[in-house]
């Protein structure tokens, strides 16, 4: 049986750490024996999760700046455990996986998840990357846009960067429980729902959808926003929610450790992020056949086809995303976006189709 070691900031819930606890989820325990190393210390509600399952999860607490003892403790782990395969999960957990896996038996895969808003790269990286790359077995991105990005920014050669993208296990809806929590949240059944799922960060640009869904409302009076989640960015979305009248058409859920029930009750799936790489969000409205409108911001537009399952409006655009969102509303009849959206799903998307390509890469790496 051979050793794959996720090294990765933390376990806390967010996109990053959805794909590695997938990827363990579809293990096949008989081939390949998972743990994970998270280098911020914080074990987080999926990490906890893990240990339940019986998953090895090892925390340390980086310090500020480069830090030597880390990469000491973390080579000491890959020896002690016989690691055949350190999984890197992001640039910082590269650096310190490849460092540490110098003179041990593993080799190294380096996977990016997603970039800063706006993009940027330094000197430093320009003269250490290539040293990495060297030291690297295996690169993947999580888009193409994401590649674009490593190619762009960290002068990783494009032939040294593979393609696989998220998957998630499809979801699923409980209809009544759906229908409950519609006339608990007082939405009349003839109103259109409008909705996000996103924390309330500053790249999720939270209040140009909210001056964008303004627009929609001002034509469409019979229109709900539901927006689910919770962050730094709350003041000002309650502020702009204030500013343009939508106190009776804006739902602020707060943060939901399980949203299925409430992506279940939107028409629409909206999302205005300044910068993406393969949302889970998107994946899971695509899984329950909901159209979505999304910027065109880094893998969106991947997952998103304009006119297929949903409409790609222009970055940081009011005027696009009100209009995408009226296009649809207009539309009425949107079967064809919903049976699209599942077919796109199936084919590309799922967790199975993520998990398998993995284990592909261990198998190669590992044969």
């Amino acid at each position: 049986m051979k050793k794959v070691l996720h090294v990765t900031y933390d376990m806390r819930i967010g996109g990053t750490e959805m794909v590695i606890r997938n990827i363990i989820a579809s293990n096949n325990h008989e081939e390949f024996q998972m743990s994970v190393y998270c280098i911020e210390g914080t074990l987080g509600p999926w990490g906890a999760a893990l240990l339940d399952a019986g998953i090895q999860v090892t925390t340390f607490q980086r310090k500020n700046g480069f830090d030597v003892k880390l990469v000491k403790h973390l080579r000491s782990h890959v020896k002690k455990n016989n690691i055949d395969i350190v999984h890197c999960h992001q640039y910082t957990p590269w650096v310190y996986g490849t460092l540490a896996s110098i003179l041990t038996r593993a080799k190294v895969i380096f996977t990016e998840h997603g970039r800063f808003y706006p993009d940027f790269s330094t000197w430093k990286r320009k003269l250490v990357n290539p040293l990495l790359v060297s030291l690297t077995s295996e690169i993947t991105a999580i888009s193409n846009a994401t590649k674009d990005a490593l190619v762009e920014y960290e002068f990783i050669p494009r032939n040294k960067v593979g393609l696989i993208y998220n998957g998630i296990k499809p979801l699923e809806i409980d209809h009544q429980r759906v229908d409950s929590l519609r006339k608990k949240l007082g939405i009349p059944p003839t109103s259109k729902v409008l909705g996000t799922i996103a924390r309330f960060d500053p790249i999720k640009n939270h209040t140009m959808m909210i001056e964008a869904v303004a627009k929609v409302i001002a034509k469409h009076p019979n229109t709900v926003l539901i927006m689910v989640g919770d962050g730094e960015e709350r003041a000002n979305i309650e502020l702009a929610i204030e500013q343009f009248g939508l106190a009776n058409n804006v739902i602020l859920t707060g943060y939901q450790s399980n949203p299925t029930d409430y992506l279940g009750l939107m028409d629409i799936f909206l999302l205005s992020s300044l910068s993406e790489g393969t949302s889970m969000t998107l994946l899971e409205a695509m899984s329950l056949e909901i159209p979505c409108v999304v910027t065109d911001a880094g893998g969106n537009a991947e997952i998103i086809q304009n006119g297929i399952n949903g409409l790609v409006s222009k970055n940081d655009d009011i005027i696009d995303f009100s209009l995408s969102i009226m296009t649809l509303l207009n539309q009425g009849d949107l079967t064809e976006y919903r049976r699209n959206a599942r077919q796109l799903f199936n084919s590309k998307f799922s967790n199975k189709i993520m998990s398998n390509a993995y284990s592909e890469l261990y198998g190669e790496l590992t044969w």
